[in-house]
């Protein structure tokens, strides 16, 4: 599997009957990752050392912004560097807890959070959206809504005219960048 694309282009392949080669199916499979990838606002895949600036929110935890959370280099608080488990400690849900019986300050952009997120191996709901919108992509004619030539009909459905299943609308729900609301 490409390392650009959110899913495999074999399996696309497999429900097109096409090559996992042909041009078009690549392009529906890439244009696919690249929408999924604006919907959720993060590239999915593992990122390493991203850094981030945090409002504080007055608790005791604050949620990283994109999860699951594989590594914290470093948090700093005002600039002043904390100590994990002692000031601090995360989990790979992307829950930063503040430790010592302290919160957070409610301040804006005091925290400076650098940490590695994201999946090594893309989860099978996002797969499988893309796999979904990729498969529609290379079949619907853009702006068509009915078909009919000699005796046979096509009409594509609601999907083809708003562009997103509820499967795609699930993954994306589970998968966005997450803000201080979402405590």
């Amino acid at each position: 599997m490409a390392t650009d694309l959110l899913a495999d282009p074999a399996e696309l392949a497999v429900w097109l009957g096409r090559p996992a080669d042909d041009p078009k199916l690549l392009a529906a499979l890439r244009a696919a990752t690249r929408r999924f990838r604006g919907a959720v606002g993060h590239p999915v895949t593992l990122v390493a050392g991203d850094t981030v600036r945090l409002d504080g929110n007055g608790r005791e935890v604050v949620l990283l912004p994109v999860w699951p959370t594989a590594a914290v280099a470093s948090v700093k608080l005002d600039g002043v560097l904390l100590v994990a488990g002692t000031d601090y400690e995360w989990s790979e849900s992307g829950i930063l807890r503040r430790l010592g019986g302290q919160c957070w300050p409610n301040r804006l952009g005091c925290l400076e959070v650098v940490y590695t997120h994201g999946w090594a191996q893309i989860p099978d709901d996002v797969a499988e959206a893309i796999i979904d919108q990729a498969r529609s992509l290379y079949t619907v004619v853009p702006g068509v809504q009915s078909k009919a030539v000699g005796g046979q009909s096509v009409t594509f459905g609601a999907q083809a005219a708003v562009g997103v299943t509820a499967q795609w609308s699930a993954a994306v729900a589970r998968h966005q960048v997450r803000t201080g609301s979402d405590l």
